[in-house]
């Protein structure tokens, strides 16, 4: 029988250590029913989900002459760039993607995020804590409960385990969760925005690239020009039929032409260097492949557009602004969940005592019990970090609606501007050659001494204007269809078949 008392007395404490543990949780649970903060969605009042932003866009009506069209209804390729059929601007892009330095920094972001993301979920798992500790010195009588003294070479040994779990009593562990993973979602969204503005940025070079060597041909093209009609001034002095004013009006002309060339010439060269240092290469390593590029792309065919829905769910920006809402919305529960008391299961054991008694069971001890801490009177404090969390939630929303509302005028601008710059190139087109024709007839009426030189040479200088401008025009173009790809958020696509999550549709997941 004693034998029997002394196995069943230990577990009557911890039944009644359960049962009074377990009714305070029961009563506490009961108390606090979900999870504290609101339930996020995407607010229904917010410009993503207003009709006129949902529908076709107002500038892609424009069209370069009446009765033509130019952009089409069909949603954004993922790889855009594939529309210019052009196998050297596909290698650069693929090269940037891989390489950029940009993009580096942004999946290095993500990973820390994502990090920061683990360590939240985290909390939702047991905490197991071990001591071990050994001393040699001595131990008075007294705390052994008996007179005397101790002997001088006690060694008392404390070896300990202890394991505790947060119970997620109002939703505060969940809510910290749900922020970090929508953080992860808006690192997610900025690395795809960069991807995005590499493509981009790595078209325009290549196009300012090629639009400098088109500049180039057709400056060159008028020197050569110029250079036939200083020769025609010269053998006409020499033949005595016109004085040295003409050939020295050629030649002040010829000089002005030329004097365009290198800065042509350099602004090529910046764009290999840019073309370089997009794809993660040194200036030095330029692409020489494409340094003899003379002819901006250009997609001829009509431009997809898709409408305002199609692109506001592409856009990565308005994807990481929503995100940030979510983030900022579930931070109201975190900062909520401090007005409730934090309660923990603890479980403890160890065995302390003299070296020789080490493992006996006098020098075993154990307990099991609810932890709860609460700082009643911080409240305030508390309440002060809700507003915080709330007036935060609030500018995040502002700032997704501006996202929204600049992601609507920059894809307006860009739809109108390449219109506008292509009915500009239709004029100049017509300018130039009304001024090849002049500039022959100038040339021939000059020849045959039936003109002065003053008016071949007015001719001449508007014809090389004609064609810088066209020129110009032309690379303009290729600039203008580039913006409007990156207005309307394309590029960042695993592949050309990746499905594009919409701002709602992410909410979801939350």
């Amino acid at each position: 029988m004693p034998a029997d008392r002394t196995h069943s007395a230990p577990r009557l404490p911890a039944v009644r250590a359960l049962r009074t543990g377990g009714s305070a949780l029961l009563a506490l649970c009961l108390a606090a029913c979900g999870s504290v903060g609101p339930d996020y969605q995407v607010p229904p009042q917010a410009m993503v989900n207003a009709p006129s932003a949902q529908g076709a866009f107002v500038s892609a009506g424009n069209t370069a002459t009446p009765g033509s069209a130019l952009f089409s209804n069909q949603p954004l390729p993922a790889h855009w760039w594939r529309l210019y059929d052009d196998a050297r601007l596909d290698a650069l892009i693929t090269q940037a993607l891989a390489h950029n330095t940009d993009l580096r920094v942004a999946a290095a972001n993500l990973e820390r995020v994502r990090a920061m993301e683990s360590a939240a979920q985290g909390a939702r798992k047991p905490t197991i804590g071990a001591k071990a500790e050994a001393l040699y010195g001595h131990v008075s009588g007294i705390s052994l409960l008996q007179e005397g003294y101790s002997p001088d070479n006690e060694v008392d040994d404390a070896v300990g385990l202890s394991l505790s779990y947060q119970i997620d009593l109002v939703g505060q562990i969940r809510r910290s969760i749900e922020a970090a993973h929508a953080d992860s979602e808006a690192a997610q969204a900025a690395l795809d925005l960069v991807r995005v503005n590499v493509a981009a940025s790595t078209a325009r070079a290549y196009a300012a690239v090629c639009s400098s060597g088109l500049q180039l041909r057709k400056t060159q093209q008028s020197v050569d020009l110029q250079e036939q009609a200083l020769q025609l001034s010269e053998r006409l002095r020499e033949a005595g039929r016109v004085g040295s004013t003409d050939a020295l009006r050629a030649q002040s002309q010829l000089h002005t032409l030329q004097a365009s060339i290198p800065t042509l010439q350099a602004q090529r060269q910046s764009g290999l260097f840019r073309l370089a240092t997009l794809m993660g290469q040194a200036p030095a390593d330029f692409p020489r492949e494409v340094a003899d590029c003379a002819t901006p792309p250009r997609v001829t065919a009509l431009l997809p557009v898709g409408d305002g829905r199609t692109m506001l769910q592409r856009r990565p920006d308005i994807r990481e602004a929503e995100r940030q809402v979510a983030a900022a919305s579930a931070r109201i529960g975190v900062a909520t969940g401090d007005l409730y008391p934090k309660i923990s299961i603890g479980l403890s054991a160890s065995s302390v005592g003299p070296g020789r008694d080490f493992g006996g069971k006098d020098a075993f001890a154990w307990g099991l019990g609810p932890l709860i801490s609460w700082n009643v009177p911080n409240t305030g404090v508390v309440q002060a970090h809700i507003a915080q969390a709330e007036a935060g939630t609030q500018a995040a929303i502002a700032r997704f609606d501006g996202k929204v509302l600049n992601a609507l005028r920059e894809t307006e601008g860009a739809l109108d501007a390449y219109a506008r710059e292509l009915q500009r190139q239709q004029e100049l087109q017509a300018a130039r050659d009304a001024a090849a024709q002049v500039a022959q007839e100038a040339r021939r009426l000059y020849q045959g001494g039936r003109t002065g030189y003053l008016p071949s040479l007015d001719a001449e200088r508007s014809l090389a204007q004609a064609e810088a401008a066209l020129a110009a025009s032309q690379g303009k173009l290729a600039d203008d269809q580039v913006a409007l790809f990156l207005a309307l958020g394309g590029g960042w696509e695993a592949d050309a078949g990746a499905a594009q999550a919409a701002p709602a549709a992410a909410a979801q997941k939350s």
